[in-house]
């Protein structure tokens, strides 16, 4: 954006191993300057997400505003991005679907809360419904003979999974959206946080820490390349499903009952139709 300029750092630039008049000589010279003024740097606006790689970016707004931002498509790092790059936490189910489906073989649904049967006024539904749900065959890759014993008996054949999804966690809403997993999630075998961004530098630590004590564990889904998505934190597993949460939210929301009825159908049928799954199928 700025090439006089960066034209000018190259060449008062010494401490580099490749040509000074090389885009690498000027990327490699603000890596180092990030990793001594780091600190510094985090006083003067230079923010940095978690993960691998780590991103560095100038943001004006506090905590607090970048939620606001990520949340309508707007603030400083994305008046910087082209507008096809602008993401909606709706954009966000279908690539988990996509990437649940791909790296562990299960299969998705979305959970609406606008189709709750009841209200609890504005924001209510949030500590109640799950962004997504899924299914995972435990027998998917078993001998077919291992498949009918273990429907004849009362070995559990399934885990439940269920997901909260945003934008954006950072230190300013680091354990609302943690505890809103956590109440989404405690009728689950295995619960997760999910997020396109974890930015500040105590985030993650923040976020270990939580997991520790209460076992939801951290997805980082990358929409540029689904296959990069991790998780960063793996999920504690409950060993039963909590039913009578899970009758509550049934009771109180349709998408939840269709849900259901596809786990019940597959303990009566031990088949996993790719028809009746929102996310990472073709329905053709």
């Amino acid at each position: 954006m700025y090439p006089d300029e960066c034209a000018e750092k190259m060449k008062r630039s010494r401490a580099v191993a490749v040509p000074i008049d090389t885009p690498e000589a000027l990327l490699q010279q603000i890596v180092a300057e990030i990793g001594s003024q780091r600190e510094a740097l985090s006083k003067r606006n230079i923010k940095s997400t978690e993960g691998r790689p780590r991103k560095f970016y100038f943001s004006s707004l506090t905590d607090e505003a970048e939620v606001v931002a990520s949340e309508s498509g707007g603030g400083d790092a994305a008046s910087l991005l082209p507008q096809k790059e602008y993401l909606s936490e709706q954009d966000l189910y279908p690539l988990l679907g996509q990437y649940l489906r791909e790296e562990f073989g299960i299969q998705s649904m979305r959970i609406d809360e606008r189709r709750a049967r009841n209200t609890r006024g504005r924001g209510g539904n949030m500590w109640l419904f799950p962004d997504v749900v899924a299914i995972e065959d435990l027998g998917a890759r078993w001998h077919r003979e291992v498949k009918d014993c273990i429907r004849e008996s009362a070995q559990r054949r399934a885990k439940l999974w269920s997901f909260e999804v945003k934008l954006l966690i950072n230190a300013a809403n680091v354990r609302e959206t943690y505890f809103q997993a956590v109440s989404n999630s405690t009728w689950a075998n295995v619960g997760y946080l999910v997020a396109k961004d974890i930015s500040g530098n105590a985030t993650m630590k923040e976020l270990r820490v939580l997991s520790g004590l209460h076992g939801i564990g951290v997805i980082k889904i990358d929409p540029k390349n689904i296959v990069e998505s991790e998780i960063l934190i793996p999920s504690v597993e409950r060993p039963d499903v909590d039913w009578e949460t899970a009758n509550r939210i049934a009771e109180e929301n349709e998408d939840f009952v269709n849900y259901v009825k596809l786990v019940r159908q597959f303990y009566q049928t031990g088949e996993l139709r790719a028809r009746d799954w929102d996310y990472g199928w073709d329905k053709k």
